[in-house]
């Protein structure tokens, strides 16, 4: 599959990034300082603002932007991956292939990106990376979710504190 990926300098994006094995793994919020460590080292050299994120139990969504004349994305993921990785235990099952590459089995090789196109596309990708823990039932209301940028957002006056509940209608479609 040829995978094509889009590079615009300064651009803000939203990533979704899996852990390999999803099924009853915690791995993330088990570890969440590890992995804050892991991106707050990773901006020191390599800076982006933090519009959005997301973390759940075995995946994250993220919503940031490069500085101006910055097209590398690529190498913070990798980095925030690789920073993490070796920061946990060697305890994870790995396959033939990662074990020749000397990889660890922890995140899923490929991830998910999208630039985004103008203020409707960041508001629409914002409110998913808050609604994520509802729409995935590790809580009825978003404000009950510790692993996400929700408060800061609440602190700014852009989202009300009990937006979104569990039987909110999110996106005004009937």
């Amino acid at each position: 599959m040829d995978y094509r990926r889009i590079w615009h300098p300064g651009g803000t994006y939203f990533f979704t990034i899996n852990l390999l094995q999803r099924k009853n793994n915690d791995l993330l919020i088990q570890n969440i300082q590890l992995l804050r460590d892991s991106i707050k080292a990773v901006k020191v050299n390599h800076p982006f603002k933090t519009h959005g994120w997301v973390v759940l139990p075995e995946h994250m969504h993220c919503l940031i932007e490069l500085p101006a004349n910055d097209i590398d994305y690529a190498t913070r993921i990798r980095l925030i991956k690789m920073g993490f990785s070796k920061a946990i235990p060697k305890n994870e099952r790995r396959s033939a292939i990662r074990i020749k590459r000397g990889e660890r089995g922890i995140w899923q090789r490929r991830y998910w990106e999208h630039l985004i196109r103008d203020e409707a596309d960041f508001q629409v990708h914002l409110d998913y990376i808050h609604y994520n823990p509802v729409k995935h039932g590790w809580v009825k209301q978003v404000k009950d979710w510790p692993y996400s940028t929700f408060h800061r957002w609440v602190e700014r006056d852009v989202y009300p504190l009990n937006w979104a509940g569990i039987d909110e209608n999110l996106y005004g479609v009937e």
